[in-house]
């Protein structure tokens, strides 16, 4: 790439994340919470959205990574990041063929096997089976695509750049409009080739518009002491937030005889506990294990995938159990498409703001725009709690979608300048831990805390949660002193 960045340069670093995004953006909101349904008990639907969740980032948390060490070390004749997007995006269309054909197997014969040895039913394992297999797909290529920012843009750009990859990440949501009403109406074959189409079409167009230059010296550096790395670190994380996950249920129990007040009162707190903790316990040793001795010399990279992940953690979650609140708390008609409303509203206000954050930040400054983030959604969650309509949910998708959008594009940047420009594709591997790590402690200890509080009183436990979502954007504003490069 020149040094002088165009407007198709930008585009064509990020077009891939638009294929991503549409996937994530469907996958997680809408089809997931859709097939779940079908295939499990009601009752316990956010337990096992959960878990699908759990499994599906555990696997991104150690891929992720590697991928991009991978990356830093590749000397294809392609280019270092390339190859492996276009090696994800075609193993992604074998994954999504498979999520698809979970809906044979309702009612197969082995469900009686399925549910005596594991609790659930074929089509289910089927689906697990699958979104573990997609996430693998998709992190061979989106721990390489990382790097191309840091690779192909100089410094001074980067700031824009990376709002531009913040658009291609959310611009997806409006062509989401169109997928709810589809899912609403079972066509699940049509979702998933729209999701098959997505992938294919922005990894031709990063093979053929992105220009890279071929590393020409061998890394001799072996890769056994960092892979052993990342497996700790994804243990370490995952371990931690399974351990949350048994105190919240050990604290439901505990007050299992007591006032709706009392449950939601401990159970909230053990669940606030548990988030805030994993993430803190987590990300620290599981960053100090990821990069090892040079881990004293980057505690403020450290300290901002504790930010990213604070603030992600909250947004993502919101994001997954939409469906579900909608469905539950407000009953609204066709939760699918009403859920696709919001994600656009949201977006609508993201965009723009992601554009804006990205090339202000440039000017003004990170901390500041990142601190403003944080409040503005914040105070988005907060009306989620009083909402009685549709109309309050989507002016709080409107306060979440400004403050995520000004978040993503500042924080990225801000990143960027933290890392060590060699080894790029391995530390903003390592800042997975706030993708994946997102999803592993908001969506896993939230769903089975809200089915906890739910059997108690119906759609309560959904209030709950977000209210703890709101408090970790607050708490994402406050780590942000630790966030300084020397």
């Amino acid at each position: 790439m020149p040094t002088e960045m165009r407007w198709y340069h930008h585009l064509a670093i990020n077009a891939y994340w638009f294929g991503q995004s549409l996937a994530s953006g469907i996958i997680t909101p809408l089809l997931l919470p859709y097939l779940v349904v079908l295939y499990m008990p009601p009752e316990f639907k956010n337990t096992h959205l959960a878990t699908l969740r759990v499994a599906g980032l555990a696997v991104a948390m150690l891929v992720q990574p590697m991928a991009g060490m991978l990356s830093d070390r590749s000397t294809l004749r392609w280019g270092r990041r390339r190859p492996f997007i276009a090696m994800g995006a075609t193993l992604n269309v074998l994954c999504l063929a498979i999520i698809g054909s979970s809906l044979s197997f309702q009612g197969a014969r082995a469900d009686a096997f399925f549910q005596s040895a594991l609790g659930i039913s074929t089509a289910y394992a089927v689906l697990l089976a699958g979104i573990i297999l997609i996430q693998f797909a998709s992190n061979l290529a989106h721990g390489a695509l990382q790097g191309l920012i840091p690779d192909l843009v100089p410094e001074h750009s980067r700031g824009l750049t990376s709002g531009v990859k913040s658009v291609m990440e959310l611009l997806p949501v409006f062509l989401v409009l169109f997928i709810g009403p589809l899912i609403d109406r079972g066509l699940v074959w049509v979702v998933i080739g729209i999701i098959m189409a997505g992938y294919v079409s922005t990894m031709l167009v990063t093979l053929i518009f992105v220009k890279e230059q071929p590393l020409t010296t061998r890394a001799t550096r072996p890769l056994n002491e960092p892979f052993l790395r990342m497996l700790a670190l994804t243990v370490i994380f995952v371990g931690t937030t399974r351990a949350a996950v048994w105190m919240v249920s050990a604290s439901g129990r505990l007050v299992s005889n007591e006032s709706i007040a009392t449950l939601v009162a401990v159970v909230g707190l053990a669940g606030l506990i548990g988030m805030a903790g994993s993430i803190f316990v987590g990300v620290y040793l599981g960053a100090w294990v990821g990069i090892g001795a040079q881990a004293r010399q980057q505690r403020p990279f450290i300290w901002w995938v504790i930010n990213r992940l604070m603030f992600l953690a909250a947004v993502g979650s919101i994001q997954s159990f939409a469906q579900f609140y909608l469905r539950d708390v407000l009953h609204v008609p066709n939760p699918a498409s009403s859920t696709t409303i919001l994600l656009a509203v949201v977006a609508f206000f993201l965009i723009p703001s992601a554009l804006w954050g990205g090339s202000l930040a440039d000017r003004l400054g990170r901390r500041r725009l990142l601190t403003a983030a944080g409040l503005v959604a914040a105070l988005g969650a907060l009306i989620l709690l009083f909402a009685s309509g549709m109309p309050l949910v989507i002016a709080a998708g409107c306060l979440i979608g400004l403050g995520t959008g000004t978040f993503m594009a500042t924080n990225w940047a801000l990143g960027t300048e933290l890392v060590p420009p060699q080894d790029a594709g391995r530390y903003l591997g390592i800042s997975n831990l706030a993708g994946a790590g997102a999803g592993i402690v908001g969506a896993g200890i939230g769903g089975p805390m809200a089915d906890l509080v739910n059997q108690a009183q119906p759609g309560l436990g959904y209030i709950v949660i977000f209210a703890i979502y709101g408090v970790l954007f607050l708490l994402s504003v406050l780590t942000l002193t630790k966030v300084r490069k020397d």
